[in-house]
């Protein structure tokens, strides 16, 4: 039986277990679901550990949610299930490592890859979409997950699952219970419907760019290649390869691809410090503030100014963001994640309208520079141009940062397309009031 551990993450544990003592540490991120305890029990998933092991220290862990690990309050967006990985490595006393995504958790992996390339060795996909929403329309989208809440865990609903994604494993009956019993033990039916509606509403496009780690993009089957391939062509200079099989789910069916593996890594080296990174920016701004200067004078608005600096401070300090510049009465600070810079903005924007002041704000997500301890690059500048187009109280996100935090419950409006001076047409969104 595995030994189990716990990585904690704030007050969420997130159960995880080390396999093997290779010279390279591999973590691996599942898809969908997933149960330390009940994997062991397949022999198909233990092969699969077992073969990993023989090559890496593997890396075992239940996403939040699922099998073993707490759900938290809340369903968590991507960037906070990027930190439950975090502290699992940090938990396994892994500094660098291989990061493994495969199927849904292939997001988690590219996430995480392009936000800490000083900690990723490489980054492998299997299975992977820079868009699952595209594969559906809103409408037939809604009525899948729709069923899929209604009938997750009933023998009836999982064969019919096996036998589109998994036709090989399908003509079992042994293999068919099992499969079931899976689902069941590695998420309740709330969390399998988060979990695939934030798959569906999450677009990667503009993150896969910003990897900058050797990636492998490995698939299986012909309905997936038009996706992997994008993929792969997104992630500069990433390798793509095919291996046999027409299953979509099943990763440990194809023995290959830890073949694969081996070979990409052993064949990689990275630069131990890397000068781009994927990276949130935030800009703040005071609307009229030569004219409030001017009518309250030196000394009053120098004392406005101190209690907005320290407001902005404050939220920056609770949302963990990092201050990188303040030009008399704006701000720009970067975070690791979109969803906590938004939050950030929302309590800057309300804290300086309870002393007399409105705000403007901007969010973007996308690849920056690193020099001399300064941030810099087209996203910089790109969130410097999405904040001027705020209106007093507002705070304006790009695509790319409304993209990367489905389920995290905040709400948009779409203010259409814009052209930003110097990095070209983006579509806003304003967000709504909780």
């Amino acid at each position: 039986m595995p030994d189990i551990r716990y990585a904690r993450n704030g007050g969420t544990s997130i159960a995880y277990h080390i396999v093997g003592d290779g010279p390279t540490d591999l973590v691996y991120v599942p898809d969908y679901v997933s149960n330390l305890v009940y994997a062991w029990g397949s022999p198909l998933w233990r092969g699969f550990y077992e073969r990993l092991a023989r090559s890496f220290r593997l890396i075992l862990f239940d996403k939040r949610g699922t099998g073993l690990s707490d759900s938290g309050r809340e369903f968590a967006t991507l960037e906070t299930r990027m930190e439950d990985l975090h502290a699992v490595l940090d938990a396994a006393g892994s500094e660098r490592a291989v990061v493994f995504g495969s199927h849904e958790g292939g997001a988690m992996a590219t996430l995480y890859a392009a936000t800490y390339p000083e900690r990723t060795i490489a980054l492998a996909l299997f299975q992977p979409s820079a868009r699952a929403g595209h594969w559906e329309g809103p409408e037939e989208a809604a009525a899948e997950l729709r069923e899929l809440r209604d009938r997750w865990g009933t023998q009836e609903w999982c064969d019919e699952l096996l036998r589109t994604s998994a036709p090989t494993l399908a003509e079992s009956a042994e293999h068919r219970e099992w499969f079931a019993n899976w689902l069941r033990v590695g998420a309740s039916p709330s969390v399998a419907y988060a979990l695939n509606r934030a798959f569906f509403e999450t677009d990667l496009s503009d993150v896969l760019p910003a990897v900058r780690v050797p990636t492998l993009v490995i698939y299986r089957a012909d309905f997936v290649e038009p996706d992997a391939l994008e993929v792969a062509e997104l992630i500069p200079s990433a390798q793509a390869v095919r291996v046999a099989g027409e299953d979509y789910l099943g990763i440990y069916l194809s023995p290959e691809i830890v073949d694969e593996l081996e070979a990409f890594v052993a064949g990689e080296r990275t630069p131990i410090v890397p000068n781009t990174v994927l990276t949130t920016v935030l800009f703040t701004d005071i609307v009229r503030s030569t004219e409030l200067a001017r009518e309250l004078g030196d000394q009053e608005w120098r004392r406005l100014l101190e209690r907005h600096h320290a407001l902005v401070r404050r939220e920056l300090a609770r949302f963990r963001g990092v201050e990188r510049d303040t030009a008399g009465d704006g701000f720009f600070a970067t975070f690791d994640g979109p969803a906590r810079a938004i939050r950030c903005a929302q309590g800057i924007v309300q804290g300086v309208h309870e002393i007399g002041l409105e705000l403007r704000a901007g969010v973007h997500s996308g690849e920056c520079e690193l020099h001399e301890g300064k941030v810099t690059g087209i996203a910089v500048a790109a969130g410097a141009r999405v904040a001027a187009l705020a209106q007093p109280g507002e705070v304006v996100v790009s695509s790319t940062v409304k993209d990367l935090v489905a389920g995290s419950g905040l709400e948009f409006h779409d203010k259409g397309e814009h052209e930003l001076r110097g990095v070209g047409a983006w579509r806003l969104y304003s967000v709504l009031d909780a």
